[in-house]
């Protein structure tokens, strides 16, 4: 098997390490939506998704990010007159790009990883940073001033607390000695207690805080603005241009 793998193409074998990561991404972003409807539903005392299941059996719902999925995959992508259809069309791309192209860096095992860079961390945080640029142009690129008020919210959320986060990452570099990801798992080798949130743990709380502001869930969802500007920066978009923007925010 190992001599079947050597024997293929370097771009065939790039091309099969991506696949084999992205799959499983998809789908636990998909399950991912489920997790967090079925929690919010718990907060506001009701029961969240329950009634798509598979083969006849409801199954608590587990159906439900599939049937979602098939929707938006069949609904029509509606484009506004007015906008500008060609970086109303790149937006969502530029959103999920980068989120998708942080995962190449992120080690799943010793020796399993897409690119095994030294600046690791600091690729994140790059590409990470460049998401923001999506919803600038899905809310200017929309011709909405609905839209155009969301990517403003959004993008100087994303940029505010990116700094925050940045500062609570300088921890983990000197505690780790080091940028590559590969190296920072190994330095918490061992039991729960061995790892850098335990002497971290103030650092660790910025860093969470500032992960779901960055990626507007509750309660820092401001962006979305659901009373007030409907949906956010993508208020214009349907279909699975719509979709591609969850997309990116859960991967």
């Amino acid at each position: 098997m190992i001599e079947l793998w050597t024997a293929l193409p370097l771009v065939i074998q790039i091309v099969l390490k991506i696949v084999a990561i992205m799959l499983p991404v998809m789908i636990l972003v998909a399950y991912y939506t489920y997790a967090e409807r079925k929690i919010i539903g718990f907060m506001q005392v009701r029961n969240g998704p329950n009634r798509v299941g598979f083969f006849g059996f409801r199954l608590w719902g587990l159906g439900q990010p599939i049937a979602d999925a098939v929707k938006l995959m069949f609904k029509e992508i509606v484009i506004p007159s007015g906008a500008n259809k060609l970086l109303f069309l790149i937006a969502p791309m530029l959103s999920i790009g980068p989120a998708l192209a942080a995962w190449a860096v992120f080690p799943f095992d010793a020796g399993i990883v897409l690119a095994d860079i030294n600046a690791g961390l600091l690729y994140i945080l790059a590409m990470t940073s460049l998401g923001v640029y999506g919803v600038i142009i899905a809310g200017w690129a929309s011709n909405s001033k609905y839209a155009f008020l969301g990517a403003i919210r959004s993008a100087a959320q994303i940029v505010s607390y990116e700094i925050a986060m940045g500062f609570a990452l300088v921890g983990v570099l000197v505690a780790a000695g080091s940028l590559n990801l590969g190296d920072i798992v190994a330095a918490q080798q061992g039991s729960l207690l061995h790892w850098f949130w335990l002497p971290l743990l103030p650092l660790f709380l910025v860093y969470f805080i500032s992960g779901v502001a960055e990626t507007n869930r509750a309660p820092f969802d401001v962006a979305e603005g659901e009373s007030e500007i409907v949906a956010g920066f993508h208020v214009e978009y349907s279909g699975m241009t719509f979709a591609v923007f969850f997309l990116a925010e859960y991967a």
